[in-house]
């Protein structure tokens, strides 16, 4: 809970030991993994980008996006400067509930077979996710498209599960809001 009230960051912290996620399947082959691939929290009114971490399961590892949800609405991440009225509005409400939505299971095709050099098939959507339409098909965020699809089709899942839209804005602009915030209160 205190890592809620620390300003976010677009790197992992100093001297962090980052696994991919391969390693940690190999390594707890009957675990369930959990990946909060946003890397940060949000207010719950929108799905920011993706991390390319997602990308580093295996090509039969199943993703199954999970949506949550807590209830009352106001309990969200803590905007700095303001963590008395987080505490009070969490300390204050009788229950909290989350609501959970898991959707269909995803694979990650953007990764070859075992042995395979040939580019994973791409399937080609002729609906414009809302991520395409704001920043573009070029290679802008170095994705190729077979990793841009895998992406997509996680987020858009999560958008259609928490009905929220998929936002343009990514760690370093929740960054800038923080600081501006902290600025004028």
């Amino acid at each position: 809970m205190l890592a809620a009230f620390q300003f976010p960051r677009n790197q992992p912290p100093p001297n962090s030991r980052l696994v991919d996620l391969e390693t940690l399947i190999r390594q707890h082959p009957k675990r369930i993994i959990a990946v909060f691939p946003e890397c940060t929290t949000t207010n719950g009114r929108g799905i920011l980008p993706f991390s390319k971490s997602l990308l580093t399961a295996p090509r039969k590892s199943k993703i199954f996006p999970i949506n949550l949800r807590y209830t009352p609405a106001d309990v969200t991440t803590p905007v700095p400067g303001t963590y008395s009225t987080f505490l009070w509005n969490l300390n204050s409400q009788p229950t909290h509930c989350i609501r959970v939505r898991i959707a269909e299971v995803v694979y990650n095709t953007s990764r070859a077979p075992a042995g395979d050099d040939r580019q994973p098939e791409v399937i080609q959507d002729d609906t414009a996710s809302s991520t395409d339409t704001l920043l573009g098909s070029d290679d802008i965020d170095g994705l190729n498209a077979a990793e841009r699809s895998v992406l997509n089709k996680v987020s858009e899942a999560l958008a259609r599960l928490g009905r929220v839209k998929r936002v343009g804005l990514e760690v370093t602009d929740k960054i800038g809001f923080a600081k501006s915030w902290s600025r004028r209160h």
